[in-house]
């Protein structure tokens, strides 16, 4: 992600623009701070920071709790969805991604690069999955411990992953999740791009995931469908599905 300092300087900043999108910033990456806190974090005055954090709670981009602090508001809601209606792939997407859930019993997720994250674009649930909190529409999910991310850096050079994954960083969400660069190369070089390709408990302790990258003609953004089993094994009929889904996809 490119910061502000790593950008040019336009010779037209308008200052007050830039110090409200720096709050914003510092909302929706730590929900629940105090304005002190959000002054602090910003690097603004008290004084300025009451201001511009009044202004985006009537516009509805920040929002008040009862203890005084502030969490992102609904505006940024309804921004992000406008934000997927760009990135998705329209009704018949959605009409593939409920087939799997209902043919497999698997919850089903569509995923794509954008700005340098994996976004999830889409899912369907199913009774067969538990529910994991941050695989919901529009939310990153971490490339190297998801099969859905997985997918999609085989999708990448190698040059682009590394910049990729180096840059969203390389968190460790259980004990087998891959912390290093040389360890998720490792593993890549044991998956191939036509193949289901899998994690288990990789991102969540306990839960297995399975995603098939999507055939795309050339020029086309990369985009990989996936799904999550509450076990050690994807049954064959699952993986099955997935590889007819992804062919689907590649016309829908």
């Amino acid at each position: 992600m490119t910061l502000y300092s790593e950008r040019e300087r336009p010779d037209d900043l308008v200052q007050s623009v830039a110090r409200a999108l720096r709050v914003l910033e510092v909302v929706t990456r730590t929900p629940g701070l105090p304005v002190k806190a959000i002054a602090r974090r910003s690097g603004l005055n008290l004084s300025t920071t009451y201001h511009l954090v009044r202004t985006l709670a009537y516009a509805g981009y920040v929002a008040r709790l009862k203890d005084g602090t502030y969490d992102v508001g609904e505006q940024i809601s309804n921004r992000f969805y406008e934000q997927l209606g760009s990135l998705g792939r329209g009704a018949d997407t959605r009409e593939v991604l409920r087939h799997l859930a209902q043919s497999t019993g698997y919850s089903a997720y569509l995923g794509r690069i954008s700005a340098g994250r994996v976004v999830i674009v889409d899912y369907a649930e199913a009774p067969g999955s538990p529910y994991v909190e941050d695989l919901e529409r529009g939310l990153d999910v971490s490339a190297h411990a998801t099969a859905l991310g997985k997918a999609l850096l085989l999708g990448m050079s190698r040059r682009e992953r590394h910049e990729l994954v180096v840059d969203a960083g390389m968190r460790k969400f259980t004990p087998r999740t891959a912390t290093d660069i040389s360890a998720l190369d490792s593993q890549l070089a044991r998956m191939r791009p036509d193949t289901v390709v899998e994690e288990h408990g990789e991102f969540r302790d306990g839960i297995t995931c399975a995603a098939y990258l999507v055939p795309r003609r050339q020029s086309e953004p990369s985009w990989a469908v996936g799904l999550t089993v509450p076990d050690e094994v994807v049954p064959q009929h699952a993986r099955r599905e997935l590889r007819l889904v992804a062919s689907d996809l590649t016309s829908a």
